[in-house]
């Protein structure tokens, strides 16, 4: 059976590729480094991250990329046995203009080496390729119109792609402008029996989100519509435990199986908010008679319990509740922010078994921010951290953060004082003001040991997070008030919904005198409390 999501915590916009015997799903990263997560499964139900594959400045470099802007709806296909990997690097996403580069990588492995980039177009964001039944590859990518005389998602462009040139060629052209539900983006082009389908996300990436489907005889159109429009959408369904839903691709077993991934969200029970940010799910989709795809449970709205496809299973290990930091590189749980410069962030050498993390600009920065962090995959969950850290100034901060974005975390930071003794701050920003001002939940900074270890803790249920700390680790101290989780939110901010990642928590370290003053930290526990 598989149980949605399938990929828990932030990552929406899920291509879908089989290769073999083997399944991928490739989702969005926007300004976490890496770029774009690839999950691995046999069976459709156990999934494992098996890679980023941008992570190189040659393929990706967000320094100065805004919040939620970065890697935008990758797309992966395998043919002519090579993995074909197409994403956006965002440059701007606010006001009437977008700026949307497309690039094409390419692997033997879905482990790599992963090429360098080949530039596309950037007429627009959410491309895709389609491999054709003769040979010839089509590229396809949502239209930008920033004159907003009608709608800015002005349509599907399509034009081909020629591998020898390395380069787009002929004749653009738009053909598909979408159903009445609008904000037509995430195309993807397959073939069946002479018809090209072609589906699309509409309806805007929140509660109104949904996969539309279309079809023609001619990769040109004139496209006509599914017979419900859409194929799955939680739009008219409010009390459906997945929400938003839409924005994903069809993959077929080797036996003729049919299922569709899409993007959810479950939001906070009683809210209209969701921390988790955009997740993955799978559905078990048919072909009627009229060839069209339907929902093989019925109607539009997905399900959380769907059944699987007739395969072996095949578990992975579980992800470690704990790590060390002694293996020498980064357990691939973390990521960090924009940068491909990561070795100015932090080190796994200069101490061994411990992190260290150089602090560099202020929290929010879109430049070089030490902040190493992991999904919250769970409405419940605790995480622990023990950092050694001698601040010599209030400009000085490390710690164990949940974070957003630049106007949205919670902050419980090692700082100094105004004598340069260590206190300990509680510090938020609550995402209600467009210029980032931040709150700081203790009357007074709480003194600390002059010198030691200190551990920091967080436990979070549903909309109730509240920190702790130990000299210790064994006898623990509430630190400040219960803090509001849901802040960590896409829908939180400016016009409701503008935001497309989930929250983070992690280690950070801060240091706005410019000395890159370092904080090590031992280890990084994180624990969901599923059941609650």
């Amino acid at each position: 059976m598989i149980r949605n999501p399938v990929l828990p915590g932030f990552n929406p916009d899920p291509a879908f590729c089989r290769a073999g015997d083997d399944y991928y799903i490739a989702t969005s990263t926007f300004e976490w480094y890496p770029g774009v997560q690839i999950h691995h499964s046999r069976d459709l139900v156990n999934w494992r991250l098996v890679c980023r594959p941008l992570d190189r400045p040659s393929q990706l470099d967000m320094r100065g990329n805004p919040d939620s802007c970065g890697v935008w709806a990758p797309a992966l296909t395998y043919a002519d046995g090579l993995f074909w990997l197409i994403y956006t690097d965002v440059k701007r996403r606010l006001g009437n203009f977008k700026d949307t580069h497309n690039y094409l990588v390419t692997a033997p492995s879905i482990e790599g080496p992963w090429s360098d980039p080949i530039y596309m177009n950037s007429s627009g964001f959410d491309p895709s390729l389609f491999h054709d039944d003769d040979g010839r590859k089509w590229f396809v990518n949502m239209v930008w119109d920033h004159r907003r005389r009608r709608s800015s998602f002005d349509g599907i462009l399509l034009q081909e792609y020629s591998p020898s040139e390395q380069r787009l060629v002929g004749p653009i052209r738009n053909i598909f402008k979408g159903s009445p539900l609008g904000l037509v983006e995430g195309p993807h082009l397959w073939k069946r029996n002479g018809w090209y389908y072609l589906t699309v996300a509409e309806g805007g990436t929140s509660y109104n989100h949904a996969v539309t489907m279309a079809r023609s005889r001619s990769i040109n159109g004139p496209y006509e519509l599914h017979p419900d429009m859409h194929l799955l959408t939680s739009k008219d369904a409010p009390d459906a435990p997945l929400q938003r839903a839409g924005h994903g691709f069809y993959v077929e077993t080797p036996t003729g199986e049919v299922f569709h991934t899409h993007l959810c969200s479950r939001p906070l029970p009683g809210t209209r908010r969701s921390p988790l940010g955009r997740e993955t799910a799978i559905q078990r989709v048919v072909w009627k008679e009229d060839g069209w795809l339907y929902l093989a449970h019925g109607g539009q709205v997905p399900a959380v319990e769907v059944q699987g496809p007739e395969l072996p299973p095949h578990p992975f290990p579980p992800e470690p509740d704990r790590h060390d930091f002694d293996e020498g590189q980064l357990p691939s749980v973390f990521q960090w922010l924009r940068t491909p410069e990561w070795e100015r962030l932090f080190s796994l050498e200069a101490r061994p078994g411990y992190l260290r993390l150089y602090g560099r600009e202020s929290i929010g920065s879109w430049f070089e921010q030490a902040l190493v962090a992991r999904r919250q995959t769970e409405w419940s969950c605790s995480a622990e951290t023990v950092v050694e850290f001698a601040p010599e100034t209030y400009q000085q901060l490390a710690g164990l953060i949940c974070y957003y974005d630049r106007a949205r975390f919670h902050y419980l930071a090692v700082s100094a004082d105004d004598e340069g003794r260590r206190v300990l701050q509680v510090i938020s920003c609550l995402g209600d003001h467009p210029d980032a001002l931040m709150t700081y939940a203790l009357d007074s900074d709480l003194p600390l040991p002059a010198r030691g270890p200190v551990h920091l803790g967080v436990d979070v249920h549903l909309a109730d997070l509240r920190f702790r700390w130990s000299v210790d680790g064994a006898e623990w101290h509430p630190v400040g008030p219960v803090l509001d989780a849901s802040i960590l939110s896409d829908e939180v901010g400016p016009g409701g919904h503008g935001s497309f990642t989930g929250a983070f928590v992690g280690m950070a370290a801060h240091d706005l005198t410019g000395r890159a003053q370092p904080a090590d930290f031992d280890f990084f526990t994180y624990r969901a409390h599923r059941n609650e």
